[in-house]
């Protein structure tokens, strides 16, 4: 039986994104880092086979990235129907290198994407989450993502539940980052009293 299938992944954030961010024609921030990996067991238990995987990424990119609306949610979404009031990102371009799935995202001028921007310039790390519908298949203490499994998108997330060493924008290193969630409740706060006028602190 098919279920929601969601899978958290540090998201390391390329060197060039602070530079590329600013000289846009569009003023929209893009980033670059990996989305997915294959045949390795994530933070929740499942491999997803290297065939499995890369036939849904083939079919995203010919897909949903080619007519341009590959987009993605802020935080932890558990619907298999994209929410447009929560869009933050739009996916540009998907390729491989070794076992791992990258990806470059365009961060949109939406709510949602203004405050994954104002978080990575704060230099808050982010998690990327695979969303998809599939079966399992539990073989040992590993559970195995069955070829039926269908991408939906990939999400950003705030705390991935794979630990890791995260990217810093500003100085270009990895480094540990604490789970700072004063830091995301200020500036989620401070965007929303900006475009809203509804600030839930007046």
């Amino acid at each position: 039986m098919k279920q929601l299938l969601i899978d958290h992944t540090p998201f390391h954030i390329a060197k060039m994104t602070i530079s590329e961010a600013k000289v846009s024609g569009d003023g929209r921030m893009r980033i670059t880092g990996k989305l997915q990996e294959s045949g390795v067991k994530n933070g929740n238990g499942r491999v997803y086979p290297p065939e499995v995987l890369k036939k849904q990424v083939e079919m995203y990119a010919k897909g949903p990235v080619a007519q341009n609306t590959a987009m993605g949610e802020l935080d932890h979404p558990e619907s298999t129907i994209i929410n447009l009031n929560n869009v933050s990102h739009l996916i540009n371009k998907v390729w491989w290198e070794g076992n791992d799935v990258m990806g470059m995202l365009t961060l949109l001028n939406t709510p949602s994407g203004k405050i994954a921007q104002e978080i990575i310039l704060a230099g808050i790390p982010l998690g990327i989450s695979s969303r998809g519908m599939g079966s399992v298949k539990q073989i040992g203490e590993t559970v195995e993502v069955q070829d039926d499994f269908e991408l939906l998108c990939w999400d950003l997330v705030s705390v991935p539940s794979t630990p890791g060493a995260y990217m810093s924008l500003s100085e270009s290193k990895q480094r540990q980052e604490g789970k700072d969630y004063s830091k995301v409740n200020s500036l989620i706060t401070e965007i929303i009293c900006t475009t809203t006028g509804a600030c839930p602190l007046c």
